[in-house]
């Protein structure tokens, strides 16, 4: 592996001293699952990473990264002393963003922000060296670390930047020096440290904040906050793309499920005095959240200079990762190949407009009939509490009730304290079970699916719904969906 930092590099972005001579050709702040060679930054979390310095040193780090010698460390030990540990890995994301040339991409919005993120590595990769972090590093360390661990190489950098409270996005996007900064959608999260929908909305707008001049602006033109979204960029300089059915670039003509996938017609409009660039390409996941994922992620790469027959071709190999609408075909029978389950797998996070796009990829996939006890194949939602709403909560769960795409699913069952309030109004002939938290469903899940069920899993993280997913998976033998 290439030195991604050496010891007078490292000193010199910081302002640090370092102890001895190293080289690290990665960053961590891990010490559990830490690789050789890497950086240790002992960040101070819920728990004190300098009382894992030795420990991160003995499995082969090169060099830790403290703002002091820690106990039963030497200290001619290979260390980078600074006053702040938290401001010295920005710092490094700082230097690491300085020195290379590549275009970066921010990446925020209520929901898809991960989705997108993986559709534009997938894009990009066959267009340059592309950088984007393996899972959703996008809060206070997570962008630094990200940038930090950015090769001086890179072509494309892909930054997710996330939030909680207000003014969490501009200090993290200013951190970046974005090229290009995108908002896939402003939707009800976090609701209990807003005051509404246009609170979320100006937070994440504030992303543009940290586009460099003349940067480009890729932005969800379908939604009622569009307009603080394209005010905002504008007012910071950009070139402002919106994209979706109402888009003034990018329109999406069409979005049509076909079996396991999504077919997506687009026209792109860079120049609007130009013509128009037409667009077919086809999304290996059912879904319409997945074809305005894939129109953002479309739009900013073409933005910033892809190919698109490239572009949409690599876009079609693209899949979603776990618990981010994952389709796996769970095999109950290895001699009968067709006692299955279809397990639709969206447990990492909720709210109600990913729950909403959750329950219409679910209407839109077809279970299998005669195959299992109950004969009819079903469609199964299992779906957990929403958390971080504020006082909407109760009235934000129950409303789910009202979503077009439960006429079209057999079963709900639900899980925790919130998500109890939505199985209170179900109708009587769709209310499964409902249990208080994951481990008293995931010990249901062999008697209340049957082959030919297709099963939607989708709740917050804290409900810990992946439970769920795994007992599913141990029903029988999973395979990753290959149509």
């Amino acid at each position: 592996m290439s030195v991604l930092w050496t010891a007078g590099d490292a000193a010199a972005a910081t302002a640090g001293r370092a102890t001895a001579p190293w080289q690290a050709t990665a960053v961590s702040i891990d010490s559990r699952s830490i690789e050789r060679g890497a950086l240790f930054v002992a960040l101070r979390d819920v728990r004190d990473g300098h009382d894992f310095v030795a420990d991160a040193l003995a499995k082969g780090a090169s060099a830790a990264l403290v703002d002091h010698v820690p106990e039963g460390v030497a200290p001619d030990a290979p260390l980078l002393i600074v006053p702040d540990v938290l401001k010295g890995l920005e710092d490094l994301g700082r230097a690491a963003r300085a020195r290379t040339r590549a275009k970066v991409i921010g990446i925020t919005g209520s929901v898809g922000k991960t989705s997108t993120k993986e559709m534009l590595r997938a894009i990009l990769g066959g267009q340059g060296r592309v950088h984007a972090a393996e899972k959703s590093y996008n809060n206070h360390w997570g962008v630094p670390l990200t940038l930090a661990r950015m090769p001086q190489d890179t072509d494309f950098a892909v930054i997710e930047i996330g939030m909680n409270h207000p003014g969490e996005i501009a200090p993290l996007a200013r951190l970046a020096d974005l090229d290009a900064a995108v908002v896939t959608i402003v939707a009800a999260a976090h609701l209990a440290a807003f005051e509404g929908i246009e609170g979320i909305a100006r937070e994440k707008a504030a992303i543009f904040e940290g586009l460099r001049p003349g940067g480009i602006a890729v932005l969800n033109a379908d939604i009622p906050t569009a307009g603080i979204l394209f005010d905002t960029a504008r007012a910071h300089g950009a070139r402002v793309f919106g994209f979706g059915a109402a888009g003034e670039q990018a329109i999406l003509v069409s979005a049509s499920v076909v079996g396991c996938q999504t077919v997506v017609e687009a026209e792109f409009r860079f120049d609007p005095d130009g013509p128009a660039q037409r667009a077919l390409f086809k999304l290996a996941s059912p879904g319409r959240h997945f074809a305005m994922n894939g129109l953002a992620a479309l739009t900013v790469a073409l933005a910033c200079g892809a190919d698109l027959a490239l572009a949409t071709g690599d876009l079609g190999r693209w899949k979603p990762v776990d618990g981010r609408g994952l389709r796996q075909q769970v095999r109950l029978d290895v001699v009968d190949d067709r006692q299955t389950i279809d397990l639709l797998d969206d447990s990492y996070n909720a709210n109600p407009a990913s729950v909403g796009a959750a329950l219409d990829m679910l209407a839109a996939t077809e279970p299998h009939d005669g195959v299992g006890r109950v004969a009819k194949g079903r469609r199964i939602a299992i779906l957990g509490d929403m958390l971080e709403l504020g006082p909407q909560e109760q009235a934000l769960h129950e409303a789910l009730v009202d979503h077009p795409a439960l006429a079209s699913i057999d079963v709900i069952h639900c899980v925790g304290d919130r998500a109890r309030w939505l199985w209170d109004v179900l109708p009587r002939e769709r209310r499964g079970l409902w249990t208080e938290d994951s481990a008293g469903m995931a010990r249901h899940v062999h008697g209340i699916l049957d082959a030919g069920d297709i099963v939607l899993v989708k709740g917050s993280l804290g409900i810990r719904l992946a439970r769920v997913v795994d007992a599913i998976r141990k029903l029988g033998q999973s395979v990753p969906d290959d149509i």
